[in-house]
């Protein structure tokens, strides 16, 4: 038993810990953006169903002896692709699809090892219940998810804070060979215990509570669809989940990690015992939090909500997940069919995540998936209690009522106003227009739930610099005070937006704008004339903005302004100290590095002011709180090793002190920390 357990614990503990090992490697090649996450678990995900299969086949098909040789040779071949540290040539050039690259490289770099963790739950417990017949093997599915919780929550508070991303991977390697001589051996061990194949078909007993299962018989075609039904609906539900939080706060792991623990929490629950999933409470709780999602999320008043957010979600993704899988435990098979129970929960599984990560970027033109995903969890909610007491297809269908109302208001939100919309793998772009035909018509553009440039229509006003941007913003600031000019000046601009800064340019100037989202490229030029109306000369290289300047020569900028943002979220590889040394080997003497750091949730602030004096830069902080609806509030930090430049009276007379905290640990590409700034 201890033998079975270590084994299904270390694999399962591996399975998990990759996860964000791998994803925190490959973050600053794509952008910092939060669909690398999403492109992850749609590998994660279809691995897991691949390992599913792999254990259903062997299981029926093979003879112990042969599952055993097969898969310890597989074991063994795997160690070849150790260590897990993807290789430089797949950085991307600019012009991929970032999805399939990513796909790609996980399956090189990770591919196999993945695969063959992912068959160590159910292939071991079908070795446990040959060692130990009329036992249940279902609680080691409660203890592998056990593991992988573990792996989860323990990534960003004890691993982040003592080992570098390159040692997380090293460390992970070695792990991984301790798991590939466990399993052999518990492989071996399971052969001494052979029993005739009928010993599989015996029910759990005791321990799966005496109930009796007509699932001796092969499980028919409607319950296998019913559980991967079960399974895809908590598997969309997660990915929605976690797609929406990080878009609207940071791409980091941290986040990432809270909704996957909450989904891996309900399973740990609902494999352990019955007695964890109270059907009736969670039936009529679902149903509630099922109504007050969808409220949450087409409510334009609560978008700006973090802590009722974060909390709402959070709190209905567990009770949504607690349903799905207590009605999964509630109609598991014998265990000499658990392999194929297994296969129908990763299943739907990997449906949920390519339905969320791959088919709703290329059919939906914004983030509908979640409410969508909510409707569906109330039609399922439905099914399942439609013999039920009449309260509870009553609180489902008013459940679904609501989900399918709230979706309908989301939409109509969505579109209000908007003249074009786009979605890629970056996100989504909105282009809104306000009082449209009055002197005060206006166009925005929205990236996610942030305004990114606005401009008015008005000739006499279309190349006023609006929002973050206007002369008394701190970048607006910097640029005026360089300005007469006897040289052309080069500003480079990390994030184009709706091209606002180019305003600024005069006859002979050199403005690069950096974006990775083509997308945003082509509404700045086409929606906008902040770019077409500029005397400067502008140039808009496409591509992840750090990779570009790795790579170019020295550009010699006079201004680099660094404003890259996915709405709240921020690309945490753009402010690192090995980013920031990039950044200085690219300016001119005297040149500035202008940071925008305007957020509601993180206090940047203290985090680029380190950065500075780390790399020997002066730093100013300005605020200015705006006048609407021309100006809106921002915060830049400016950097430099001109300390006069910083201190005249331009600058200096609108800094406001910068709150330092010594005992902070500095930012850089293998260490940083979201608790610490969050407001």
């Amino acid at each position: 038993m201890i033998l079975h357990a270590a084994t299904i614990f270390l694999s399962a503990f591996l399975l998990f810990l990759v996860q964000p090992v791998v994803a925190r490697q490959i973050l600053p090649w794509f952008g910092g953006s939060a669909a690398v996450w999403t492109t992850c678990l749609v590998f994660f995900q279809t691995a897991l169903l691949a390992g599913y299969a792999y254990c259903d086949v062997v299981a029926r098909r093979l003879r112990p002896r042969t599952q055993v040789k097969l898969h310890i040779a597989l074991l063994v071949a795997s160690l070849a692709v150790l260590p897990i540290v993807p290789a430089a040539h797949w950085k991307p050039a600019g012009s991929e699809d970032p999805l399939w690259l990513i796909l790609g490289m996980l399956i090189a770099t990770i591919g196999l090892p993945y695969f063959l963790l992912s068959t160590t739950s159910p292939l071991v417990q079908v070795w446990f219940a040959r060692v130990h017949p009329g036992r249940s093997p279902y609680r080691l599915f409660a203890l592998s998810n056990l593991a992988s919780m573990l792996a989860l929550l323990g990534y960003p508070f004890v691993f982040v804070p003592l080992a570098p991303t390159r040692a997380q991977a090293l460390g992970w390697s070695l792990g991984y060979a301790l798991f590939v001589a466990l399993c052999a051996v518990a492989g071996w061990r399971s052969l001494r215990a052979l029993r005739p194949a009928a010993i599989l078909s015996r029910s759990g007993g005791a321990e799966d509570g005496g109930e009796a299962r007509e699932q001796e018989a092969p499980p028919t075609g409607s319950r296998q669809l019913l559980w991967c039904t079960l399974a895809a609906t908590a598997s969309l539900l997660l990915l929605a989940v976690s797609n929406h939080i990080t878009q609207n706060i940071a791409a980091v792991p941290l986040l990432w990690i809270a909704p996957l623990s909450i989904y891996l929490l309900t399973f740990i629950l609902c494999f352990d015992s019955s007695r964890w999933y109270r059907r009736r409470t969670f039936l009529a709780a679902t149903a509630a939090a099922l109504g007050v999602m969808a409220w949450t999320l087409a409510d334009p008043q609560l978008t700006h909500e973090l802590a009722i957010q974060v909390g709402v979600f959070c709190i209905g993704l567990f009770l949504a997940c607690m349903f799905c899988h207590g009605e999964l435990v509630r109609l598991k098979p014998a265990p000499r069919h658990l392999t194929r129970f297994y296969l129908m929960i990763s299943l739907g599984g990997a449906a949920g995540s390519v339905l969320v990560g791959i088919v709703a970027p290329l059919l939906l033109p914004a983030y509908f998936e979640l409410a969508a995903g909510l409707a569906l969890c109330a039609l399922l909610l439905l099914w399942q209690v439609r013999r039920d007491a009449l309260v509870f297809p009553a609180l489902a269908f008013a459940a679904m009522l609501t989900t399918l109302g709230c979706g309908v208001w989301g939409i109509v939100e969505f579109y209000d106003g908007a003249i074009v919309t786009a979605r890629n793998f970056y996100g989504v772009l909105r282009v809104q227009e306000y009082r449209a035909g009055s002197a005060t018509d206006r166009r925005s553009l929205i990236h996610g739930t942030i305004m990114h440039g606005t401009q008015y229509a008005a000739a006499e006003l279309r190349r006023l610099p609006t929002s973050y941007y206007t002369m008394t913003s701190g970048i607006g600031r910097v640029l005026e005070l360089r300005h007469p000019s006897l040289t052309p000046l080069r500003v480079g601009v990390i994030g184009l937006g709706a091209g606002t800064l180019a305003t600024y340019g005069s006859k002979g100037d050199v403005y690069r704008f950096y974006d990775i989202n083509p997308d945003v490229i082509t509404v700045a030029r086409r929606d906008f004339t902040y770019l077409a109306d500029s005397e400067a000369t502008i140039e808009t290289p496409l591509g992840d903005a750090r990779l570009k300047l790795e790579r170019e020569p020295a550009q010699r900028f006079d201004v680099l302004a660094i404003d890259a943002f996915s709405s709240d979220a921020i690309p945490v590889h753009l402010i690192t100290s090995e980013a920031v040394a990039i950044y200085k080997g690219h300016l001119a003497p005297g040149g500035v590095i202008a940071f925008h750091v305007t957020n509601r949730f993180l206090d940047l602030v203290p985090v680029v002011a380190a950065l500075a004096a780390a790399n020997g830069l002066q730093a100013i902080h300005i605020a200015d709180d705006g006048l609407p609806p021309i100006a809106a509030r921002s915060d830049w930090l400016l950097l430099s090793e001109d300390a006069a430049l910083l201190a005249t009276p331009g600058l200096a007379a609108f800094a406001k002190p910068i709150e330092r905290h010594d005992d902070w640990r500095l930012w850089t590409d293998d260490y940083s920390n979201l608790v610490q700034v969050l407001k």
